[in-house]
Order: structure tokens, then sequence, then C-alpha cells
């Protein structure tokens, strides 16, 4: 079979969103997963599909210059690996994601929505680089094993339901690495508790 590649996006429930507030003067960070690893949704009726450990392995690991946006779009950029303000690991739950937001408009209002729950999904955009269809099975089934991921985003619409995110607000987080540590062990603690 004949692998096209295309751009593509995904997007999630995150409605497991933890607000926390230290103060007026801040900088808000955006924590959780963009993907979900073997967690099976059904793409607009068609097929379903399911995302297998490591596909993001290599686009990280090329240290690709991903963006965190808002609803997709490239005008409201909330942070960049390139720069440092958006980080992104695997783990054996998922493609984790850290992102310290701007103090512009677009991400102030982002944060109050998230912090009122009226915003609670999460997406990410994507070329399929290895994929496995099974259709023995009804729907198909697509088991997507390498992609080159180009960007994740904050949505108001979901494709798959499984993630988690949590925005924290801190006016120091952005300037020391050791806290941005402490502090996402404390907030995965946080939700374990809840």
């Amino acid at each position: 079979m004949k692998i096209i590649n295309k751009k593509e996006t995904r997007a999630f429930d995150i409605t497991n969103l933890n607000t926390h507030s230290e103060n007026d003067e801040q900088n808000a960070v955006i924590e959780g997963y963009a993907a979900i690893f073997n967690s099976k949704t059904n793409i607009g009726g068609w097929f379903e599909e399911v995302i297998e450990p490591g596909a993001f392995s290599r686009t990280l690991s090329e240290n690709g210059d991903v963006r965190a946006l808002f609803n997709h779009s490239w005008d409201n950029v909330l942070g960049r690996t390139k720069s440092g303000t958006l980080t992104l690991k695997e783990d054996e739950k998922g493609l984790n994601f850290n992102v310290i937001l701007p103090n512009t408009s677009v991400a102030r209002d982002l944060s109050e929505s998230m912090a009122r729950g009226d915003i609670n999904q999460c997406s990410f955009g994507f070329i399929v680089n290895d994929e496995e269809w099974d259709y023995t099975v009804a729907p198909a089934l697509r088991t997507i094993k390498e992609v080159e991921l180009f960007e994740i985003s904050i949505v108001s619409i979901p494709a798959y339901d499984d993630t988690e995110a949590s925005l924290v607000r801190n006016k120091d987080l952005g300037k020391d690495a050791e806290a941005r540590v402490a502090l996402v062990k404390k907030i995965n603690n946080l939700l374990e508790d809840s």
C-alpha cells in the first residue's frame, strides 16, 4: 500500500482542567497530554484510529520546530520548541506538552476561557509517515505508527476524548527550569489525587 503524506489534525477532550493562580502578575502555563497512546477513537464515522507508543519519537529526536497554537491558527502562536516556550516528550501514557504562554491578548483570553471551563480540548497536527490498516474489523482500524508532528493546539472541538491539561500561573515559571520540573511533578500528584 502506498502512503500519501498529507497534513492531518486530531483533537482531544481535556475536561480534567485544574486552575491554580498565585497572583495577578503571572505567566500562565498549560501542561498536559496532546495525544494518548492506545486510545481508540472514531474518525468521522469512517474508521477508528489508535496512536501507537513511539509515534512521535522521531519528530522529537530530530528536534523539529513544533508550535503550540490556539485553534490550529498560525496567527495564534502560544509557544514554540525552538524558543524553549514549548516542551514535548513521550512517556508511557502519550505525548506530554508544557507551554509557557506569552503575555498576549490571545493567551490571556485563552487562560480565562480555560479557567472557566469554556475551552477544554486539545488537538495536534501531523503528517503520517507510517500506518497500518486492519480491514477485518468494522469499522476499519488505522494504527498510526509514526508521524511528523508540526503543531499542537488548544481547541474547542475534539476528535479524541482522552487527554489531560492544567492551567497554572506563576510569574517566575519561565525563569527557572527546576521550578518548572517541580511544578509539573506537583500537578501530576494533584491530578492523581483527584
